[in-house]
């Protein structure tokens, strides 16, 4: 079994209101999978389906080749974007009590929140009330509840919310480590620069519809447009760029303030190569770059999103 989570033709309506329809997602084990969409896409609705807080109207949730059933909950970390803390319980107590509701014994919970304590640096918070900590501080809290049970999924919604840029660069690593221990993670956010960093896989929702699916690699693949950026040198720019210009499309140039090149964005046409490219500018001048351009998971979004109107 590859998948640790399969959603098949899942749908979910709240009154007149399609929340999703007909969703199908496949999460590979030991892979870090973004759900990602505008808000009110259905991600939300789609997390809390995999929780079991909601129920589908149709479809099936497969974890690990089984039906979605109660006792699976011990088998998923959950990370709300909302954090669900008790605010007047010492830190400690609470998350033995947590560890226990996922199955942990006291003693496993002890050791288990013992080496997440002392990794965090946050040993002398046991006996503090969450109401006493920042935010920042109690959502490390909560990401050590949240994972310390060794879950089969995790699923992390807006994880780096609240954090500063240290803490949540220290978040990211730890995330990035569960994946690399073995992990299985969803990932749900709105910070596409992290999902570039981080996901091998992404979904995109939208208007409660699935609209893509894949591995990051090969979406971006997908939705190359055939542009190169060039870097050239000449003593004669202008010459070279007519010459150019009666070949190629160039999208724009600008000459930079270091060495005094040309840069260039090439769009080629149907029919014409990287290699004709190069052929055709090693002629007239001295190549000092040459770079497809891939295009970003911030671009993807806002391109498919746009489409899908």
């Amino acid at each position: 079994m590859n998948n640790v989570l399969k959603v098949e033709n899942v749908c979910k309506n709240y009154g007149s209101f399609t929340a999703l329809n007909n969703v199908s997602i496949s999460v590979p084990k030991g892979s870090i999978f973004g759900l990602l969409g505008p808000n009110g896409a259905g991600k939300t609705s789609l997390i809390r389906i995999i929780n079991q807080i909601t129920l589908p109207d149709s479809g099936t949730v497969y974890l690990d080749g089984e039906i979605l059933q109660p006792h699976h909950i011990q088998y998923i970390g959950y990370l709300p974007e909302e954090r669900g803390l008790y605010k007047s319980m010492k830190v400690g107590e609470q998350a033995l009590y947590l560890a226990q509701l996922k199955g942990m014994s006291k003693e496993e919970a002890k050791k288990k929140l013992k080496y997440w304590f002392e990794k965090f640096e946050i040993t002398d918070w046991w006996n503090k009330k969450i109401q006493e900590l920042s935010k920042g501080m109690a959502q490390k809290v909560q990401f050590i509840v949240t994972v310390m049970h060794c879950p089969k999924l995790l699923i992390f919604d807006e994880p780096f919310s609240g954090f500063d840029p240290i803490n949540a660069n220290l978040i990211k690593d730890e995330i990035l480590n569960l994946r690399n221990e073995g992990a299985s993670i969803i990932f749900s956010t709105h910070r596409m620069e992290s999902v570039e960093e981080m996901c091998d896989y992404i979904a995109l929702i939208n208007k409660s519809n699935k609209i893509l699916d894949g591995k990051v690699k090969d979406i971006k693949q997908q939705f190359k447009t055939n542009q190169f950026e060039v870097g050239l040198l000449s003593k004669d720019k202008e010459l070279l760029l007519n010459q150019i210009n009666a070949q190629f499309s160039v999208e724009n140039s600008k000459t930079t303030s270091i060495n005094d090149d040309l840069r260039l964005l090439f769009s080629l046409k149907s029919g014409e190569t990287s290699k004709d490219l190069i052929e055709f500018l090693n002629n007239k001048a001295q190549i000092t770059h040459f770079t497809e351009v891939i295009p970003s998971v911030n671009d993807i979004f806002l391109q498919s999103v746009a489409s899908n109107k």
